[in-house]
C-alpha cells in the first residue's frame, strides 16, 4: 500500500524529465530558442541539467518500491 505514492511520484518525475529532454533536444535541433530572453547556451544547459535530474529522481523513486 505504501508503494503507491512512490510509483506515482517516480512515474511523474521520469515522464517530466524525459519530456523535458525530448523538448530541449527538438528545440536545439531546429535551432529555436529554448527560453526567450535568456542566453541560448545557458537555457539549453539548465534545461538539460534539470531534465536529467528529474529523470534520475524518477528512476530512483521507482527503485525504492
Amino acid at each position: 500500500m505504501e508503494s503507491g505514492p512512490a510509483v506515482f511520484a517516480g512515474t511523474a518525475f521520469a515522464l517530466f524529465g524525459a519530456a523535458l529532454l525530448l523538448w530541449t533536444g527538438a528545440r536545439v535541433l531546429h535551432r529555436a530558442p529554448v527560453a526567450h530572453g535568456v542566453s541560448p547556451v545557458v537555457s539549453t544547459a539548465l534545461a538539460t541539467v534539470f531534465g536529467v535530474l528529474f529523470l534520475v529522481l524518477g528512476v530512483w523513486c521507482l527503485t525504492r518500491v
